[in-house]
């Protein structure tokens, strides 16, 4: 079975499946699926009993789909997996792979507005069908909420200033595209520090247009559902916003607060930890630059 590497080349492939500790005869969900690397291991993988099921929203991702029965690609958002599993008659999992980076092939489509690299309207969303995208994001919002993203889910120190320059460029013509709001911003945007300032505001905005952080959410607590104790998950994540999320849910099975005690005083807690944090080793990184942020976490239904 080839990999299709030029699409997407899968950050920690081996490490990633290697957490879930496959059984030929198991059932699986790639909720990621992209260009296929990490199903494509998986498959390698199971017996002529075995299953997986993949998600992607990205209708792009649907020329990747593996022509194999053992295998169906869903093209729906992860946040309704349980809803999409059971229509294919599935209640319970033995194993669950999430890599949450953005694709190469959508950074490398300009048209699709997610990179800093090219001049292209703003989109920014994963799926086609999404109705909110970046340009809504920009054009729309109100001054607080906009500063609110930027603040959020960009981290940015500025995000309130940030937000006032938009809001009074746009009451003047609307921001159409990438170089109009780079120009827009231009004051905040150092020579040195250009590059990085630049991703947190596309990671802000692309955050919001797609509604990843509840999107997470939603995915986690389903997914301690659908694992069969023993059960597997495998999340790889690219910014400290995600991977708080999922340090905080593997660890306690919830985002804010502390879990409950038992009779005895012991915490009651889901998972068990596999792995310590993952990293990808420098010759990976000198390999695929866009490895350098990658944290991978492997914890184990109780």
């Amino acid at each position: 079975m080839k990999m299709k590497m030029e699409y997407h080349n899968p950050v920690l492939l081996q490490e990633t499946v290697d957490g879930l500790n496959i059984q030929a005869d198991g059932v699986y969900v790639d909720v990621t699926f992209g260009g296929g690397g990490h199903s494509r291991e998986i498959m390698s993988r199971l017996g002529p009993k075995g299953r997986l099921y993949a998600f992607d929203q990205d209708q792009d991702a649907l020329k990747n789909a593996i022509d194999d029965d053992r295998f169906v690609l869903i093209n729906e958002n992860f946040r309704f997996i349980k809803r999409f599993l059971r229509f294919q008659g599935i209640k319970q999992v033995d194993g669950i792979l999430a890599d949450l980076g953005v694709s190469s092939h959508q950074f490398d489509v300009a048209e699709r507005g997610f990179s800093t690299r090219f001049e292209a309207v703003l989109d920014m969303r994963m799926s086609q069908k999404g109705e909110l995208s970046a340009y809504h994001v920009i054009n729309d919002y109100d001054e607080t909420a906009l500063k609110n993203v930027l603040f959020d889910f960009g981290e940015l120190k500025n995000a309130g200033a940030m937000a006032h320059v938009i809001v009074n460029a746009r009451n003047e013509n609307p921001i159409k595209n990438s170089e109009q709001l780079k120009e827009i911003l231009s004051r905040f945007l150092p020579g040195h520090k250009s590059n990085k300032i630049l991703a947190q505001i596309y990671q802000a905005i692309r955050i919001e247009v797609n509604q990843e952080i509840d999107a997470l959410k939603e995915f986690l607590i389903q997914s301690l559902d659908l694992l069969k104790p023993g059960g597997r998950i495998s999340v790889m994540s690219y910014h400290s916003l995600e991977d708080r999320l999922v340090k905080r849910f593997v660890k306690n099975g919830m985002f804010e607060g502390e879990p409950v005690k038992d009779f005895f005083g012991n915490f009651e807690v889901p998972f068990k930890t596999i792995e310590k944090l993952i990293v990808p080793s420098n010759e990976e990184v000198a390999i695929n630059n866009r490895a350098r942020s990658a944290k991978l976490r492997v914890s184990e239904k109780k």
